[in-house]
């Protein structure tokens, strides 16, 4: 079977590229799969995809390219939907791009990582291959007004799949999506090439982009906390984001300046895990919650706060990690603490840890969407691939649709712009 995923740029270090990329080895063991990446801004993937992945780009934004400046770049995306937060990254250029590499492909299976690119599939993809839309965030996440153009755009998918059975619920029973398998198929995170973590480090570790969501201010409150009680353990927070500066000063504010660093974003962290003996996540928001299973795989017990979705899929509660009321310090602490304090517990958690995650194999993962791909494109058979004039229908239609979202967004502008008028008068 061929496979062709689509993704926004697969040169980064975001959870989308590395799960996409482990995905894709998986899958090529048995399958032809090439990446397609939209964009590429440097010469080298931070990810290996793997000697059997072929890897492709479609518009190059390094330096020396011709396309880095070139004119239709700086033109607005007619295609790519508005109410994406990556519209503006889009252009008539890589609608051309898009469209060119569509038109001419022929992956039995071609996947979107994202819902700007799901709804392009949706509604430029011709007709032939199966089209598989993923989601690597919430459906709760997500703008009403991309809601809107997602319950417009993803009929028109064979599947979606969601990264949790709490998404896949909610997409289930809040979209209208006649005759679209919508499936929960987890990331998945390779077997770490490190020896497992010691459990008598006295060390917590954390990791992640320093956001708002993922909320490290209650993790340091927390840790406060925990020093009061036991002063010789430390904390590591991974990770670079817009709150690093603010994240300092809490610590300087806590007095924890000899207890809690910020280690910046780490490549591979598979060996930083291994250094800790806890991982503690406090998210008040989490599509999946990667960096959890990633520490449970280097056999590390994991404090989690139990945010909407991914936590409480992963962690066995009790078992091999604690799950802990969201947004409240005093829990947090408490159950560092509960750790901390009891090393036969912490010992016998991790152990656990590292065993029950070994669901989340890639191999096991890539198992799941071959047999998803397998059953859709059986249901509809190669031989079934409509002809010329429908493939042209089906992409006019596709156009309309495209057209009158458009339309739709310039309209609401053209509302609020008069409305705007109408308050300063």
């Amino acid at each position: 079977m061929r496979i062709a995923i689509l993704i926004h740029h697969a040169y980064g270090i975001g959870g989308t590229i590395r799960t996409t990329l482990n995905s894709a080895q998986a899958l090529s063991g048995r399958h032809d799969v090439e990446v397609v990446s939209v964009f590429r801004h440097r010469d080298r993937t931070v990810f290996d995809p793997g000697p059997g992945v072929r890897l492709r780009h479609l518009v190059d934004l390094r330096p020396d390219s011709p396309d880095h400046d070139h004119p239709d770049h700086q033109r607005p995306s007619r295609h790519y939907p508005r109410a994406d937060g990556h519209y503006t990254r889009y252009s008539a250029l890589t609608d051309a791009r898009i469209e060119e590499y569509l038109r001419t492909c022929d992956a039995d299976v071609i996947v979107g990582t994202r819902p700007g690119l799901n709804t392009l599939l949706a509604l430029r993809a011709p007709r032939g291959p199966v089209l598989v839309g993923q989601e690597h965030l919430t459906l709760a996440c997500h703008s009403r007004r991309l809601r809107l153009t997602l319950r417009d755009a993803y009929p028109r998918l064979d599947a979606l799949t969601t990264v949790t059975e709490t998404d896949a619920a909610d997409y289930r029973s809040r979209m209208r999506l006649p005759g679209v398998r919508v499936e929960a198929v987890p990331n998945g995170v390779p077997e770490p090439a490190v020896a497992p973590a010691d459990p008598g480090a006295k060390w917590v570790v954390a990791a992640g982009r320093l956001a708002p969501a993922k909320r490290y201010d209650l993790l340091l409150r927390a840790f406060a906390r925990v020093v009061a009680e036991r002063p010789d353990w430390r904390l590591r927070i991974y990770g670079a984001g817009p709150q690093r500066d603010r994240l300092r000063d809490c610590i300087d504010s806590l007095g924890l300046y000899n207890h809690a660093f910020l280690m910046g974003a780490a490549h591979p962290i598979e060996s930083e895990w291994c250094k800790g003996s806890i991982a503690a996540s406090t998210s008040s928001l989490e599509a999946f919650g990667m960096t959890i299973v990633e520490a449970m795989r280097c056999g590390l017990p994991v404090v989690a706060t139990r945010c909407p979705h991914g936590p409480a899929e992963i962690i066995k509660d009790g078992v091999d990690g604690r799950l802990v009321t969201m947004n409240d310090v005093g829990a947090i602490a408490e159950g560092l603490l509960e750790l901390i304090d009891d090393d036969d517990l912490r010992r016998r958690m991790g152990a656990a840890a590292r065993d029950n995650a070994r669901r989340y194999d890639p191999a096991l993962v890539a198992e799941r969407y071959t047999d998803l791909f397998t059953e859709l494109a059986s249901r509809r058979g190669r031989g079934a691939r409509l002809g010329t004039a429908r493939t042209t229908a089906h992409r006019a239609r596709g156009a309309l649709l495209s057209t009158a979202f458009t339309a739709r967004d310039g309209l609401r502008r053209a509302r609020a712009a008069t409305r705007s008028k109408g308050s300063a008068a």
